[in-house]
């Protein structure tokens, strides 16, 4: 059996999800947002959390994952002092799709340290981009996407409407890349329930999964809760709305970042990030679409570097607020 998606599909789709999600905020639904904590990206130390709790936020991202288990609960337990959590370790990229056996499996291994690095701070999600696929192929542009894929196996079998001739190369290498990722997967769901820790996935601009509906196949072929999926607000934009991505993962959704993104079809990138409320992103369209789907887990700010951190905490207090 086949889907088809285009991107028109999804600017529909976030529409009346947008209307129906207003209509149940005036019903008198409870925001979730009461209960959501406000969280930074870092490598633990006194000073960072020092500053981090003066500006009021709640907890920390890890990108410290090669450590010892030993060594993550002794940062934990620093957190503790200030009332904050290590709650998501940040392992990114992987390249499970690589040509070179070694590297899969040294990848494969690194990540099994990730997750043990996860359990020492008690945190209980990792993020991994499990791999992507480098421009050595010709690709539609953002706007262009029209995508059909296979629901038995998740694999694309078109991207535009009309003629894919030109595009065969893409499609032979993002098939095959999504089949490497799985089986890597697939190693590390035994880890991931040994350690009590998530593996989450997050679909970074690695020219796969671009559009909702594949990439939430993707997550939910593996039938685990061991595998679920992170979403990064801005990172999608050029392709789709926030919003419909939020429909489309639903409660795979076990962790956010909170990134911004302003939209140029003119540009090589098809726009560029900026610092969070200064893109294209509807911020109260988000909120309410996390609201139905009940999102309550934390908000990490990835980007925003040229503000100061009382300012980004500022605006995440905005946008928590659905302003």
């Amino acid at each position: 059996m086949r889907q088809t998606w285009t991107r028109r599909n999804f600017l529909t789709t976030a529409a009346a999800a947008g209307a129906g999600l207003l209509a149940a905020r005036q019903l008198g639904a409870a925001p979730a947002s009461l209960r959501r904590k406000k969280s930074l990206i870092g490598a633990p130390s006194r000073e960072m959390f020092e500053k981090h709790q003066a500006a009021g936020f709640d907890g920390l991202e890890s990108t410290v994952w090669e450590c010892t288990p030993e060594a993550a609960a002794k940062d934990q337990k620093l957190a503790a002092e200030f009332g904050m959590r290590i709650h998501s370790v940040l392992r990114g990229w992987t390249d499970f799709n690589s040509p070179t056996a070694g590297q899969v499996a040294q990848d494969i291994d690194s990540v099994k340290t990730a997750l043990r690095a996860c359990q020492g701070y008690g945190a209980d999600a990792l993020l991994l981009v499990p791999c992507r696929l480098l421009a050595q192929v010709a690709l539609p542009k953002p706007e262009e996407f029209d995508i059909e894929f296979d629901d038995r196996t998740g694999h694309l079998t078109r991207v535009v409407a009309g003629d894919n001739g030109p595009y065969a190369g893409y499609l032979q290498a993002h098939n095959e890349a999504i089949d490497m990722a799985r089986r890597a997967l697939e190693q590390l769901i035994p880890t991931a329930e040994q350690t009590g820790v998530v593996i989450a996935l997050e679909n970074v601009w690695s020219n796969l999964w671009v559009l909702p509906p594949l990439f939430a196949h993707f997550v939910r072929s593996f039938q685990t809760p061991w595998i679920q999926s992170y979403f990064d607000i801005g990172n999608h934009v050029k392709y789709a709305s926030p919003e419909a991505w939020i429909e489309a993962l639903g409660k795979t959704i076990v962790k956010l970042h909170v990134k911004d993104f302003k939209v140029d079809r003119a540009a090589p990138q098809g726009g560029e990030f900026v610092d969070i409320r200064d893109g294209d992103v509807n911020w109260p369209s988000v909120m309410r679409a996390l609201d139905q789907i009940g999102y309550d887990g934390w908000l990490t700010i990835e980007g925003s570097g040229g503000l100061s951190l009382a300012e980004q905490s500022r605006r995440l207090d905005l946008i928590l607020a659905g302003e």
